[in-house]
């Protein structure tokens, strides 16, 4: 076995320069929730959000890589992906020529070519002790999540064989710390996680924020006053609790409401038709467009304006 570097060609990932986004919304949950997450990444534990999607899941992730105030390395899980497109691997050739003519009756040259190594993601991130942050890793097939086994354990990534057929080990930086987001099993296009990586991972799970925050998010995100934002935000979570529809209504339905009506100047009131028709728009989405889902959306229809008319009268 060799502890070996390997030379970094051009077109190896770049990492973000992540701080704190100015719009987020750190209510004593949120505060909560960061807290736990540090003082885990701290102990040099990688820290796992799992929650259904709308859950602010990868905010949460960005703004906690955004504490440890390292350089974040971002990747979105791909059913595609293999070890390689984590790890990287050899890609074109690089070439070299060199002509001897010091004798000027004799022409000497040599030629070689060498395969060219380019850092993909992961390696570039243990290489360097960046942040890693993987969403929705379990979007990935398992086998490729395979190496991530003894870089959280043992502290070591695998690299393919070298031209020489010898394995290579590259010894992950001691600053390197990974954050990693999934959604729920019963979601399409999730594979199940190997219980080997699992069980590396402190999963926190999380649900949909209390009403306080996501009133204080909304507020945030879309510029409206809190009062008006309120009213939005009620009429999503009693929608989102009476289960009249196929896709869950999450915070980012209060957000959409809330800001278009803001940038429109519209008053939150049944008695305003383009605010009635926002949050048709929104909310009756979240039904399949099916026969049957046409009937739906008419009760939905029904529901929300009653809805509205419950939080929005004159």
């Amino acid at each position: 076995m060799a502890i070996a570097s390997r030379t970094v060609m051009e077109g190896s990932p770049v990492a973000l320069s992540v701080r704190p986004r100015s719009d987020f919304v750190e209510t004593p949950s949120v505060q909560e929730l960061t807290e736990r997450a540090l003082a885990y990444l701290e102990a040099g534990f990688p820290v796992h959000f799992q929650g259904p999607s709308g859950t602010g899941k990868t905010t949460l992730a960005l703004h906690v890589a955004a504490q440890l105030k390292r350089p974040v390395i971002l990747i979105a899980g791909d059913d595609e992906f293999s070890t390689s497109d984590l790890v990287g691997g050899q890609h074109g050739y690089r070439y070299r020529k060199v002509v001897d003519q010091y004798i000027h009756t004799v022409l000497k040259y040599e030629e070689d070519s060498v395969q060219r190594w380019v850092d993909q993601r992961l390696t570039t991130a243990c290489r360097e002790g960046f942040t890693l942050v993987y969403d929705e890793f379990t979007r990935s097939k398992p086998e490729a999540n395979n190496v991530l086994l003894a870089v959280l354990e043992e502290k070591m990534l695998a690299l393919p064989a070298t031209n020489q057929g010898e394995d290579t080990y590259l010894r992950v930086h001691p600053e390197f710390r990974a954050i990693f987001t999934s959604n729920p099993q019963e979601y399409a296009g999730i594979h199940d996680a190997q219980d080997a990586l699992s069980d590396r991972l402190v999963t926190i799970n999380l649900d949909y924020y209390e009403r306080e925050t996501e009133i204080a998010i909304t507020v945030a995100r879309s510029s409206m006053p809190a009062e008006q934002a309120t009213l939005s935000v009620d009429i999503v979570r009693d929608f989102r609790a009476s289960g009249e529809y196929d896709q869950i209504p999450t915070l980012r339905a209060c957000i959409m409401i809330a800001r278009v009506a803001a940038m429109q100047g519209l008053s939150i009131s049944v008695d305003e038709p383009r605010f009635v028709a926002i949050c048709m728009d929104v909310l009756g989405s979240k039904t399949a467009f099916t026969s049957q889902g046409r009937e739906r959306y008419n009760t939905q229809k029904e529901m929300l304006l009653r809805l509205i008319k419950h939080y929005c009268s004159s």
